[in-house]
């Protein structure tokens, strides 16, 4: 029989980083667990935040699922490897800001939009030390807020949120913006308004192909040939 892969996030952002994966693995069943109850993720204190991840996985572990995905960039800079400790037997891939990516690409200068956990995890700190440049300026943009309006669909807020930190930087430079924030990408033709010309990265590409290596490499992929089904779960 096979298994589900499992993926969740603070509600609707890790949508994002779903259509990713099944782009790549269309075959694979899934179960989507959106924890819209206590988005924002990326706002929560550490304590707070590891009882409500713990019980995400265990929810998800009653299905059997044969790997989780952390669609979430702080869930992931501040817990994967507690996690991988706390669950041996389960496979987790996460997403992360990615600042590689920007760096690879020799953009100049970088802004990293993500939520105010993430910007200050220590795992941020580290990617930004690997990964910069000696010309690369990186800028970190921490957009409190953001996450709950795109959820919410508050556009009056978004557009608040948007104009009071971009505006900031329109006369950085700015090349590349790295969206360390999966509900981000849903507005990023909004984010692209106040830039001339700009280039959009976000870790969800990369998380794909982790999981279609970690899933091939462990002898887990799905071996049906039609389309696989997504089951929700959603939290209010």
């Amino acid at each position: 029989m096979n298994k589900s892969i499992g993926i969740f996030d603070s509600g609707i952002g890790g949508l994002t980083t779903l259509k990713e994966i099944r782009r790549i693995l269309p075959n694979e069943d899934y179960i989507y667990y959106a924890d819209s109850k206590n988005n924002p993720f990326g706002e929560k204190s550490k304590k707070e935040l590891d009882k409500i991840v713990h019980n995400i996985i265990n929810e998800l572990l009653k299905y059997n699922v044969k790997l989780i995905v952390i669609a979430c960039n702080t869930v992931t800079t501040k817990f994967i490897n507690t996690l991988r400790k706390d669950y041996p037997n389960i496979l987790f891939v996460g997403v992360e800001p990615a600042i590689k990516v920007a760096c690879d690409n020799d953009y100049k200068n970088i802004l990293l939009m993500a939520t105010p956990n993430t910007i200050s995890s220590q795992r941020t700190k580290e990617l930004i030390n690997k990964n910069k440049k000696e010309k690369q300026n990186i800028y970190l943009l921490p957009c409190e807020g953001l996450a709950n309006a795109i959820e919410n669909n508050d556009k009056k807020r978004i557009s608040r949120i948007l104009n009071d930190n971009l505006n900031k930087y329109k006369n950085c430079n700015i090349d590349s913006i790295v969206l360390g924030c999966t509900h981000y990408p849903i507005i990023k033709n909004d984010i692209k308004k106040y830039f001339k010309t700009i280039k959009i990265v976000d870790g969800n590409k990369g998380t794909a192909k982790r999981v279609k290596h970690l899933l091939k490499e462990s002898n887990l992929l799905n071996n049906k040939k039609e389309k696989g089904s997504i089951k929700f779960i959603q939290t209010r």
